[in-house]
């Protein structure tokens, strides 16, 4: 089971153990870590913004193009933003590490 790294807004770290097949989005928002997730991973809302570290960005792949007009409406846009809900959780993730932005 992959391990997660969750850093909030304040920099402290919780280490989740994600099953795969679920999104980052299920994670952070099964385990209280202020994901909202309003849409439900449909794309059509941005409550799942995370930014993840750039050492790992490569690995976890570019937004699509219809994830990208989502993140324009996001607020602490970065460089390595992706939606949560767009992220499913495999063995290769194990150890990433993602940014919960402010709201």
């Amino acid at each position: 089971m992959p391990k997660l790294i969750f850093i909030n807004p304040n920099g402290d770290e919780n280490s989740i153990d994600a099953e795969n097949g679920l999104s980052i989005m299920e994670v952070a928002r099964d385990h209280d870590l202020g994901i909202e997730g309003t849409c439900g991973g449909s794309i059509s809302c941005c409550t799942c913004h995370v930014v993840i570290d750039k050492d790992w960005f490569p690995i976890v792949g570019k937004p699509n193009p219809d994830e990208e007009d989502m993140l324009d409406l996001a607020v602490g846009l970065t460089d390595t933003s992706r939606l949560g809900c767009q992220i499913e959780i495999t063995d290769k993730l194990d150890g990433l590490r993602i940014c919960i932005p402010e709201e």
